[in-house]
């Protein structure tokens, strides 16, 4: 998503397009309330992002390329149509929607930026090593913001994705008090020093603020029963080791290779995050 963000707005900067928002939804329909796509003049030029394929995406790709070939001032700056899924437009969700079209250009992307970045989940990675940088490209397309935090400062790649933030932090679990208010957090540092710091920060400021959504700590079931007898001895209780889940992703993905790690992890943080959007 940050990915299909950047790329529309870097377009922006040198033509014109159409943003294409789905508003509200009523029944079974493609894509969310809030999905977006841009098109822009070239029909050669393929649209950025997506409004759920088909019939519909067809025919509003119509509609912004038409309003595009005329001058600036003859075409309308947005306007809205309500939509009826059903088989005269060859899709058969059933639901009803209604599309908004607005003509954009360089003067709207400080604006764009910050309306179509909104609502995506904070997300603390600790840990610049191998899986590390695997759950990075995975989360590229994905609505996560991503602070990205290591001990060594020289870890992270020098070409950054567009949805990652790198920080070095030294003590690493000094990042933890700054972290924003809902954001998950995934612990996989070099050492299980760190990770055992990290953790205990995380349980503290759970219990000052309680406002850090899911944590995941990498490691096997005996790595946990280890962690989990030292933070006993650190103060915490058993409720508020519940909190921390370990070994992380989904059980039944087998494969210890970094991509693997990250699509099991990946699709673990998706499912919390869609049973707890608040997180």
């Amino acid at each position: 998503m940050f990915a299909d963000l950047n790329a529309f707005l870097l377009h922006l900067a040198t033509q014109r397009a159409v943003l294409v928002t789905v508003g509200v939804t009523k029944g079974s329909v493609p894509r969310e309330s809030g999905a977006w796509m841009a098109v822009f003049p070239g029909a050669a030029d393929s649209p950025i992002g997506t409004i759920g394929g088909g019939h519909l995406e067809w025919d509003a790709m119509r509609q912004a390329r038409d309003a595009l070939a005329r001058a600036p001032a003859d075409a309308p700056p947005a306007w809205e149509q309500s939509v009826v899924l059903g088989p005269s437009l060859g899709q058969c969700c059933g639901g009803a929607l209604v599309l908004r079209f607005e003509l954009v250009d360089a003067s709207h992307i400080a604006e764009l930026r910050e309306r179509l970045s909104a609502g995506q989940t904070p997300l603390a990675l600790f840990g610049g090593g191998h899986v590390g940088r695997a759950i990075v490209q995975a989360l590229a397309p994905l609505p996560f913001d991503v602070t990205w935090i290591d001990s060594r400062d020289e870890v992270f790649p020098q070409d950054l994705p567009a949805h990652v933030r790198a920080e070095h932090s030294d003590p690493v679990q000094s990042a933890v008090r700054d972290l924003t208010p809902g954001s998950c957090v995934l612990i996989m540092s070099f050492s299980h020093a760190e990770d055992l710091d990290i953790v205990a920060t995380c349980l503290q400021r759970l219990r000052e603020r309680a406002d850090l959504g899911f944590i995941g700590l990498i490691g096997s079931a005996t790595k946990w029963a280890t962690f989990r007898s030292r933070l006993r001895h650190r103060g915490f209780s058993d409720a508020e080791l519940a909190r921390i889940t370990c070994p992380i992703g989904l059980p039944g993905i087998g494969g210890k290779q970094p991509a693997v790690i990250a699509v099991s992890v990946v699709a673990q943080l998706l499912l919390e995050t869609a049973e707890n959007p608040k997180t």
